[in-house]
C-alpha cells in the first residue's frame, strides 16, 4: 500500500472526514489490483475447463491509476467479490477477455485506455468516491457507494428503452478493464447506487452482480415477470444467483422449489424459508446418458419429484443458468404456457431439449443478461431496506483472490465470497447498527452455515 494509499484508507476509517476533506486527498500514481496478463492467455491450452486453475493466473500486481474521463468516477474499493464471470476471465474461456479490451480499445481514443497488456478485473465493489470525472452531478467525494457492472454508451436511440440494448453494452470488469478486484475503480457514475447503510463493506459488496442478474431474470418485465403463486424451479438455489432468486420467490409470494447438490445446501435454502428442496445428488438425477444422449426418463422422473412437492402442480417458471446439463429437463418440466428463463452456461453453451415439449406446449425460452440501471437500483433499493439479504460465507484477502476464484470454480462455496480490497478488515461500513440488528440472523445465515 503506498503512502497516498494509506492516507485514503485513514480518511475512510476516520469518523469526521468531510466531502471536502475526501477531495483535497492526492491520489496515488499506483494502486494494486487483481490482474490476468495477455501474454499468459494461452497458458491453459489443451487443459479441461476443470483442470484450469485460477490461482495460476490470477495475479496480484501494482498498476498505474487510469486516467478520469467524463461521466466517470475513481472509487476507492473497500471490498469486492468473486463472481463465475471472474472464473471465466481467470482460464480465458470460452475467449479471452483481452479480446473484449482490443475491441473496446478501438471505439475511441478514451476507449482506447482499456487496451492493456494486463486487465484489472472485477465486477462488484462497495467503497467510497475519491473523483469524479467532467459532467457528473448526481456523485461526489466522501460518497459511500455499491456498483453495478453495466457499462453503456448510450450514443445508439436502441439502449433509449432498456439500457442492456445499446450496442455497446459491456459487463465492466470483464469486458472493460478497471474493475474492482482492486484498491482503485474506474466506474462510470451512472453505475453508482448508495451503499446500504446496515451491511459491512464485503456484505454490500457481493449482491451486485447477482442480485441484479436474478432481479431481472425473475422479477422484471423484461425477465420472467413472476408474480404471487408462481411455482418457480431454481438451479443451484444456495449457489450465487440462485440464492438471491430463492429470496426474490419467497418475497414476492411465489413458491421456489430449490434444487441443489448436498445436503447441507438443502438446509441453508430451508434456512431462508423454503420449504421444497430436491438434493438432485441424493436423488441422483442423470439427464444425461452420456455426453452425447440425454435420458427423457429422468425428465420425467424429475417432473414427478416436482409435482410430488407441489400437491401436483407443474413449475411456472425455471429459472436456468447451469444451461447443458439441464436445459432439457428445464424444457421438459415447465408447465404448458410456462417460461424458462436463462442468464448463464456453467455446464456449457450448447443447449439440448427437445423442441416438442416448448412448441406444443405452447412454452418460452427468455434470454436475460445483467439488468438495467433501474433493475440495478430497484434489486439494490431492496437490500438497503432489509427485504432481500446478502448470501455472503466466507471472505478473503485480496492476496487470496486466486483461491476464491479457485473454490468458486470448484463449486467448493456457498452463496457469494468476497474480497477485502482496502478495508484492513472484517465488520467495518456499517452506519445504521438499528437496522442491521433487526435482519443479523438473516445476513450472516450463510457465514453461519
Amino acid at each position: 500500500m503506498t503512502s497516498s494509499t494509506k492516507e485514503i484508507l485513514d480518511a475512510i476509517l476516520a469518523p469526521d472526514t468531510s466531502p471536502a476533506d475526501y477531495a483535497a486527498l492526492p491520489l496515488p500514481a499506483s494502486y494494486r489490483a487483481v490482474t490476468v496478463h495477455r501474454d499468459e492467455a494461452e497458458m491453459f491450452a489443451g487443459l479441461e475447463t476443470r483442470e484450469k486453475d485460477p490461482r495460476a493466473s490470477l495475479h496480484v500486481d501494482e498498476v498505474p491509476l487510469p486516467e478520469l474521463g467524463p461521466g466517470e468516477a475513481l472509487v476507492a474499493v473497500m471490498a469486492s467479490s468473486v463472481n463465475y464471470n471472474s472464473v471465466w476471465t481467470s482460464i480465458f474461456e470460452p475467449v479471452s477477455t483481452f479480446a473484449f479490451l482490443e475491441r473496446y480499445g478501438r471505439l475511441s481514443p478514451l476507449a482506447a485506455r482499456h487496451d492493456l497488456p494486463y486487465h484489472v478485473i472485477g465486477s462488484d465493489l462497495s467503497g467510497v468516491v475519491l473523483r469524479t470525472g467532467p459532467g457528473v452531478n448526481k456523485w461526489h467525494p466522501g460518497d459511500r457507494v455499491v456498483a453495478h457492472c453495466l457499462s453503456v454508451e448510450l450514443e445508439s436511440a436502441d439502449g433509449h428503452n432498456d439500457t442492456m440494448l445499446d450496442p455497446e453494452q459491456r459487463i465492466w470488469g470483464f469486458e472493460t478493464n478497471f474493475g474492482g478486484l482492486a484498491e482503485i475503480a474506474l466506474v462510470k457514475s451512472n453505475q453508482l447506487m448508495p451503499k446500504p447503510a446496515h451491511l459491512t463493506w464485503e456484505e454490500a459488496a457481493v449482491p451486485g452482480l447477482v442480485n441484479s442478474t436474478a432481479y431481472r431474470q425473475l422479477v422484471s418485465r423484461n425477465g420472467a415477470g413472476m408474480k404471487q403463486g408462481d411455482n418457480v424451479l431454481i438451479w443451484g438455489a444456495s449457489g450465487g444467483l440462485g440464492s438471491y432468486a430463492t429470496q426474490f420467490a419467497l418475497a414476492g409470494g411465489a413458491t421456489p422449489i430449490c434444487v441443489v447438490s448436498s445436503a447441507r445446501k438443502a438446509e441453508l435454502c430451508r434456512a431462508m424459508g423454503a420449504e421444497l428442496v430436491i438434493d438432485r445428488s441424493a436423488e441422483d438425477y442423470r439427464f444425461w446418458k452420456d455426453e452425447n444422449e440425454q435420458d427423457p426418463r429422468e425428465w420425467k422422473r424429475f417432473g414427478a419429484r416436482i409435482r410430488e412437492l407441489t400437491g401436483g402442480e407443474d413449475v411456472d417458471i425455471v429459472f436456468e443458468h447451469p444451461g447443458r446439463e439441464t436445459f432439457g429437463a428445464s424444457v421438459y418440466v415447465t408447465r404448458k404456457g410456462g417460461t424458462v428463463v436463462t442468464c448463464a452456461s456453467t455446464t456449457g453453451y450448447r443447449h439440448e431439449y427437445d423442441n416438442r415439449y416448448l412448441w406444443m406446449s405452447l412454452k418460452r425460452i427468455i434470454g436475460s443478461h445483467f439488468a438495467n440501471y433501474r433493475e440495478a437500483w430497484e434489486a439494490n433499493r431492496l437490500i438497503a431496506k432489509g427485504r432481500i439479504h446478502p448470501t455472503l460465507s466466507r471472505t478473503y484477502p485480496l492476496a487470496e483472490t486466486g483461491q476464491a476464484a479457485y473454490d468458486v470454480h470448484r463449486n467448493l462455496h456457498q452463496g457469494k465470497v468476497g474480497v477485502l480490497a482496502l478495508a484492513p478488515n472484517k465488520g467495518l461500513g456499517v452506519t445504521d447498527p438499528a437496522l442491521r440488528a433487526r435482519h443479523l440472523p438473516a445476513i450472516t445465515r450463510f457465514r453461519n452455515a
